[in-house]
């Protein structure tokens, strides 16, 4: 479904088309630049998640941004004539289905809903943050809104740079997938590539915002497998496999580690350096143990290294496109 956003401003009324993301701001680089001091220099973005779900996620802005007068506190699924107020700015948000120039009866019809569920190989990634509800205790709530609108903001853009998708953010997680039916090697590295960047990402918080006394964490759960795709309004994926990489997410408070991945993830990473990392665990759901390797980031960040340096020892052009720096 093709989403557009109009919006008046200066006296003039402006259609823009939503593509995989737009940015909003005062900052010149923005895709729409609106120069109200009202509005941050990096104010939001909408960002096209899965199959033509398009979220609103908050930069950070001091003032915040609002859907249908209510200030959002997490990304925001839009809808059909939802109202965007950023500053002083309204927006009108529009999806509607492809126009078809010649109508016949059948396109009149009611759809017909498929009940054969399409089934992929894909690569999951949940990430959590540690002590959430103790954090949103001690931290003021304009700062704690400040904070998450930001992490969800830069989270979505480590997973989306890394060739996934964001499938939702429940709560302080994030659950993503990457189809993994062509090269699932290459999409575990990059789900573990994305863990690293939200790490990275997540050490900065407690930098950033005076008002968190300690180093805010986060735990991931990494697994492949297959999964129906596409279920219900959200287009979200279920099966087993979804379900052991949450799992293994809640494993890593257990363990005591950053990372924990199944054996059809960690299978595809050099053996000589998780040799030593493997363990079996028994996980609610499941009638035998789970194979894992439990993985802290130091230790991921050699991993990566390693697998950097082999596919540019290999490349023909000696470039690779996993970056980590």
């Amino acid at each position: 479904m093709a989403a557009v956003i109009t919006l008046k401003y200066g006296g003039t009324i402006k259609k823009v088309p939503c593509e995989m993301a737009l940015t909003f701001g005062r900052d010149k680089n923005n895709d729409v630049v609106l120069n109200d001091l009202h509005i941050s220099r990096n104010h939001a973005i909408i960002r096209c998640v899965g199959q033509g779900d398009y979220y609103l996620i908050d930069s950070g802005s001091s003032n915040g941004s609002y859907v249908n007068n209510k200030r959002i506190a997490a990304p925001k699924l839009l809808c059909n004539g939802d109202c965007i107020t950023i500053g002083r700015v309204q927006i009108l948000f529009t999806q509607d289905a492809k126009t078809v120039k010649n109508t016949d009866t059948r396109s009149l019809q009611d759809t017909l809903i498929s009940d054969t569920p399409e089934i992929k190989q894909i690569t999951i990634l949940v990430a959590d943050i540690r002590g959430f509800t103790s954090l949103s205790e001690r931290v003021n709530i304009r700062t704690l809104t400040k904070l998450m609108n930001s992490w969800f903001h830069k989270v979505s853009n480590a997973i989306f740079n890394n060739g996934g998708v964001v499938d939702k953010f429940i709560g302080d997680c994030v659950f993503a997938c990457w189809e993994s039916e062509v090269d699932q090697k290459k999409t575990v590295i990059q789900a573990l590539t994305a863990a690293y960047h939200i790490n990275r990402i997540t050490r900065e918080l407690d930098r950033t915002y005076s008002e968190i006394s300690e180093e805010v964490r986060i735990g991931v759960g990494i697994n492949t497998g297959a999964a129906s795709l596409g279920i219900g309004q959200d287009n979200t994926a279920l099966g087993d496999a979804v379900n052991v990489a949450f799992r293994l997410e809640s494993a890593t408070k257990v363990l005591g580690t950053d990372v924990v991945m199944s054996e059809t993830a960690y299978r595809h990473l050099p053996e000589e350096l998780i040799r030593e990392k493997k363990q079996h665990i028994k996980v609610k759901g499941k009638r035998d143990t789970v194979r894992i390797v439990c993985l802290d980031f130091d230790e991921v960040e050699k991993v990566l290294k390693d697998i950097h340096t082999r596919e540019q020892a290999t490349s023909v052009s000696g470039v690779s496109d996993l970056k980590i720096s």
